[in-house]
């Protein structure tokens, strides 16, 4: 399976995120998973592709020459995409991936993330996505989004859609089992809420 990790380019300000980060990637190796990620040697990108290396398992990197100009990719990834912009980076991540896993991270992270479940929502795409809720880390986003679906901005099944954890373990699973929901349904549902 190619899992796609969106994460931080930061460590963060707790140890626990870089054990979180390697637990991850041991998980995603003893899986025999490939790693699409940012190509970054820095950060959790770093602590999760140095893991996935050490177990001997391919790691893809996709940055765009920008910042590769600025010295922050990974040198000892299997493969490293370059590309012109971060857009075409997304496009890239989300073509070549079975699946997407946001760690902790910054905008760059939320970006990735609400971008392949958009496309998951309007089912340009039906890739699985998931949370890996480290330290609670994602506890206001996911009450944001539940206080959308109250105010009828955001579908319940559409938010039902977001797998999340902190156990790596339990992500995966998820992920391997993912099923996809109807599009058409809530079509109609929004459809007949704006006669």
């Amino acid at each position: 399976m190619k899992i796609c990790v969106f994460c931080g380019s930061s460590m963060g300000n707790d140890i626990r995120y870089q054990e979180a980060a390697a637990r991850l990637g041991e998980v995603l190796a003893q899986n025999d998973c490939t790693l699409y990620y940012g190509g970054g040697n820095v950060g959790l990108m770093k602590v999760i592709a140095d893991k996935m290396i050490e177990r001997g398992k391919e790691v893809i990197g996709v940055m765009p020459n920008l910042i590769l100009e600025m010295e922050i990719g990974h040198d000892g990834i299997s493969k490293m995409v370059e590309v012109d912009s971060m857009s075409e980076r997304k496009t890239i991540l989300i073509n070549e991936s079975d699946a997407f896993i946001a760690m902790p991270g910054g905008f760059g992270t939320l970006d990735e993330l609400f971008e392949i479940v958009v496309l998951n929502q309007l089912r340009i795409t039906d890739k699985p996505v998931a949370l890996y809720n480290t330290l609670n880390y994602y506890d206001s986003l996911i009450n944001f989004i539940d206080h959308g679906v109250s105010q009828g901005f955001i579908r319940k099944e559409h938010r039902d859609n977001i797998i999340v954890s902190d156990n790596p373990e339990t992500l995966f699973q998820e992920l391997s089992r993912h099923k996809s929901i109807d599009i058409k349904q809530w079509i109609e549902d929004i459809k007949e809420e704006s006669k």
